[in-house]
């Protein structure tokens, strides 16, 4: 049995049934065909899973919060259960693949089960096949959702063998049981609050240093509860999603980013800011400075940490420069932006107070969690992730994997996610949005045409 952290725990907290929220992530591969057999996908599946023990496990809430949640092995583990088989409808293109994984994604995921599904979709265009991954956000972020391609996967269009499986569950842990545990954590609470205080009085330099900073950080995130200003953009959510998707090469956003400056998610989030004023502008609104403020997760996993399956990610929030009509000009603003985020530490302020909540008292926490999932707040807008895939070929049961399209939950008030995925030479952008925003085209292309304005700014210099 493993206890989730408070990170982890939040994900979980967030969800809203009533509201129409679902927090698993999710992303499309897609592969050359033809489509494997269900029969034959699932051995390989079954000879991944010692990998993943997550995917044989099932998260339970405790009483009275008095613990976080906690993972335990489901003694009734079905594959058939998780792995399911669809066919997209002629001529199964991007609009219908889209379409598909909006109703896929619109449900939330049975809390009875492991959190999670994958969807074989067959009838793709030019003779492909589609692998729809739906996992919860309590269980994997966006990295860690991505390394698994990279175990489920194969690095050569030979299979490798089976990983050997003596996986027994154990027993499913008693309700007593599980409440006497968490009131034992409660008591070691204050001695573990007491500890951390003794750590950082022993090294009074560091603890000055580290307030001085998460102090500033602290300050840019105040800025960050200022509403944004009233648009479409923001309102309740229906029960029901849309999604679209585009694409764009690697090496043009790295051309624009040697020619133009900044980084690759400079370049990518300036994209996206284009396609978020074009949407606005296709609206009749007029944008200006404080209409559209992003969440944007930053990895905190330091260099070989991507394999570790829970959340370990920090927020920065952004204000997207969506007044700004030249793409150059809006590169600088996004450019000057992150900068002044990142040497405020604002994500080390984050990073600090989510490290922090582990040694509180987790009943506490968990009423927070809840008002702040379901509060309609007017601050953010939308979430724009941006995480970088696998970069040489990975292969399917001989079959090679040629795009990779991913997908962002929404929630709260934010109507919009813009999800950003990079696999091999390509980038995919996925939009996800509120059933009611049937313009979600209009923001992709409006990426897309940021894009080779800013390439074609990058060719001229």
């Amino acid at each position: 049995m493993d206890r989730m952290t408070p990170l982890d725990a939040l994900f979980l907290e967030a969800e809203d049934e009533e509201a129409g929220v679902s927090m698993a992530i999710s992303s499309i591969a897609v592969f050359e065909g033809p489509a494997p057999a269900t029969e034959e996908f699932a051995t390989l599946l079954q000879g991944r899973l010692p990998l993943i023990p997550r995917y044989r496990q099932k998260a339970r809430q405790l009483p009275f919060d008095l613990g976080p949640p906690v993972w335990f092995d489901d003694e009734h583990f079905d594959l058939d259960y998780h792995l399911r088989r669809t066919a997209l409808p002629a001529p199964g293109g991007d609009e219908e693949l889209s379409a598909l994984t909006a109703r896929i994604m619109a449900a939330r995921l049975d809390r009875d089960r492991p959190l999670w599904e994958y969807w074989l979709v067959e009838g793709l265009r030019h003779g492909r096949w589609a692998l729809i991954s739906k996992l919860h956000h309590c269980m994997v972020d966006g990295v860690s959702g991505t390394d698994l391609y990279g175990v489920v996967l194969d690095p050569t269009p030979d299979p490798q063998p089976p990983i050997a499986d003596d996986w027994s569950p154990q027993p499913e842990p008693t309700t007593p049981a599980l409440t006497a545990a968490a009131v034992g954590q409660l008591l070691l609470t204050p001695i573990r609050q007491l500890r951390l205080v003794a750590s950082g009085l022993r090294h009074p330099r560091t603890l000055a240093r580290s307030s001085w900073s998460v102090g500033r950080g602290l300050l840019a995130l105040s800025e960050a509860i200022r509403p944004v200003s009233r648009s479409s953009l923001g309102g309740s959510l229906a029960i029901g999603r849309r999604f679209a998707f585009g694409r764009a090469d690697v090496a043009e956003v790295r051309a624009i980013r040697h020619a133009l400056g900044g980084t690759f998610n400079d370049v990518v989030l300036t994209a996206v800011t284009g396609g978020f004023r074009e949407l606005l502008l296709s609206r009749g609104e007029t944008p200006n400075r404080l209409s559209v403020r992003a969440l944007v997760p930053v990895n905190i996993r330091a260099p070989g940490e991507e394999s570790i399956r829970d959340n370990r990610v920090s927020l920065m929030y952004a204000r997207l420069p969506v007044h700004i009509e030249d793409p150059v000009e809006r590169l600088a603003a996004v450019r000057a932006q992150l900068d002044n985020l990142k040497s405020a530490h604002e994500v080390d302020s984050v990073a600090l107070l989510t490290e922090l909540a582990k040694h509180e008292p987790f009943p506490l926490l968990a009423p927070v969690y809840r008002f702040a999932a379901r509060f309609p707040q007017r601050s953010v807008i939308t979430v724009v992730t941006n995480v970088p895939g696998p970069r040489q070929p990975l292969y399917a049961l001989g079959r090679r994997l040629v795009e990779i399209i991913p997908y962002v939950p929404i929630g709260s008030t934010a109507r919009i996610g813009v999800s950003i995925l990079s696999y091999c030479d390509s980038v995919a952008f996925g939009v996800t949005g509120d059933f009611a925003e049937a313009d979600l085209d209009v923001l992709v292309d409006g990426v897309r045409k940021s894009l080779t304005k800013l390439a074609g700014a990058a060719s001229a210099v």
